[in-house]
């Protein structure tokens, strides 16, 4: 079983989409260049990379006949791609339906994903993808082993089907066979396989509809490994459950959970990502600087050595960072120059920098694209800060810039405020709204940049 487990940035095009501009897959790897083209590399055996052949790379190569990509995600041996017009797309293995073309034949280049349009986010399971529309409802393809899809059924589909009952929704993340949901109301709600508790409400029952995770609120990002989950509350820290026989749960020991329970001595965390085929954990602090928890047998933590950590250790010499992937057992960063470093297992080349020998520290990937930043840099750049966050609906908007264009949109992408920018600061009422997250646009000639915003009465 391999895995690979996906951050959400976000920014702002016709409606919200969330984007993933680096991600890892079962033993591929895959970024998006600054022209919107793809990249991958590592095992091709079921045609991953989707560049036409079946020959493993241990440099990037081109996606073939892909363009206008705005996030990546990767599965066991498949990987996804959403473009700008709403559309999937997707290649590999599809024995289960995992490429929800309409057939299971397996494709080494990219192929529509049937009757989706509207996508604001994808993810990859073992054998499963999801997708997340516009309109918050949720959509699922592959294999039904578990109740995985979450459409009350067993049964594969090979092409996209509903999750039942879910609405709201503002992001996704794939487990083994396993997914996890966020509300628009920092609720989280799972649905699958549940031995080891990963489904997170009390009980090791299995679920073929979702069901809520028990005790978490202010939620604002989520990632799920192979048999654990992980949530990421809006004060930075972060929460986990499910298995955690190598420790991936965080807390310091070696028991599993079917609650969530808080990892142990991180804080100011701003991104989330599980991996290891869900054996091991990674978080993003603020700071740039990089943790991981969990299994370590190929060096995935990247701290320098192969021993298994049941609590957070500082992956080696990275700085800058802005964005995380996990893969089976390697891990991804994307740095705020547009470089890639990898780090963990590399025996079909998922490291990306022309050799085969697993590295227990980062190495750079080589002859890569510029890849597409995120708007944590553009953050930087704006130095935009909104307080407090969540609140009851009164914010303070405080930038470095005194020219443009401010709005606030609700999950459904309408405009509920809008103000030109004539100040460092503003002052933004929303009291009159509902409970939920909202999102804080602020424009100038060259950049935007888009908050997710919190209110709780």
């Amino acid at each position: 079983m391999k895995k690979t487990f996906l951050i959400f940035l976000f920014f702002e095009t016709t409606f919200f989409l969330h984007a993933q501009p680096i991600a890892g897959g079962g033993y591929q790897s895959l970024a998006i260049c600054n022209d919107n083209t793809v990249r991958a590399w590592g095992s091709n055996y079921m045609g991953e990379l989707g560049n036409g052949n079946n020959i493993d790379s241990n440099v990037p190569l081109q996606v073939n006949s892909l363009t206008g990509i705005i996030a990546v995600a990767g599965g066991n041996d498949f990987s996804l791609a959403l473009k700008n017009n709403g559309t999937v797309w997707a290649w590999g293995y599809n024995i289960n339906g995992d490429l929800g073309n309409g057939n299971n034949t397996n494709s080494n280049v990219p192929v529509q994903v049937s009757n989706l349009t509207n996508i604001t986010a994808i993810a990859g399971g073992v054998d499963h993808s999801v997708a997340l529309m516009n309109d918050g409802t949720v959509w699922t393809w592959g294999l039904n082993s578990y109740g995985q899809l979450g459409n009350g059924t067993l049964t594969n589909s090979n092409i996209p089907v509903q999750v039942i009952g879910l609405t709201s929704i503002i992001a996704i993340s794939g487990g083994g066979d396993h997914c996890i949901a966020l509300k628009n109301n920092g609720t989280v709600w799972t649905w699958g396989r549940n031995f080891e508790g990963q489904l997170g409400n009390g009980n090791n029952s299995s679920s073929n509809i979702p069901v809520q995770v028990n005790g978490l609120t202010g939620i604002i990002s989520i990632g799920g490994g192979a048999f654990h989950s992980l949530a990421l509350k809006n004060n930075g820290v972060v929460w986990a459950w499910g298995s955690n026989f190598n420790g991936e749960l965080g807390n310091g020991n070696n028991t599993d959970s079917n609650i969530p329970i808080q990892v142990t001595g991180i804080s100011n965390i701003t991104a989330i990502a599980g991996g290891g085929g869900g054996y091991y954990s990674l978080a993003l602090k603020n700071d740039g600087s990089v943790w991981a928890w969990g299994q370590n047998y190929s060096g995935q933590l990247g701290n320098g050595t192969n021993t298994d950590s049941n609590v957070p250790v500082q992956v080696n010499g990275l700085s800058g960072s802005i964005a995380i992937a996990g893969g089976w057992d390697h891990s991804l960063a994307l740095k705020n120059n547009g470089t890639v470093w990898d780090w963990g297992d590399n025996m079909y080349g998922g490291l990306g920098n022309g050799n085969n020998t697993d590295s227990w520290i980062p190495v750079q990937v080589i002859g890569l694209c510029q890849v597409v930043i995120s708007v944590n840099e553009i953050e930087e750049q704006i130095n935009i800060a909104v307080s407090p966050n969540p609140s009851i609906g009164i914010f303070t908007v405080n930038s470095k810039i005194t020219s443009g264009e401010i709005s606030i949109c609700n999950l459904c992408g309408e405009k509920i405020f809008a103000a030109t920018i004539n100040s460092p600061t503003t002052q933004i009422d929303l009291s009159n709204q509902a409970n939920g997250i909202y999102f804080v646009s602020i424009k100038t000639e060259t950049n935007s940049f888009t908050q997710k915003i919190i209110i709780e009465k």
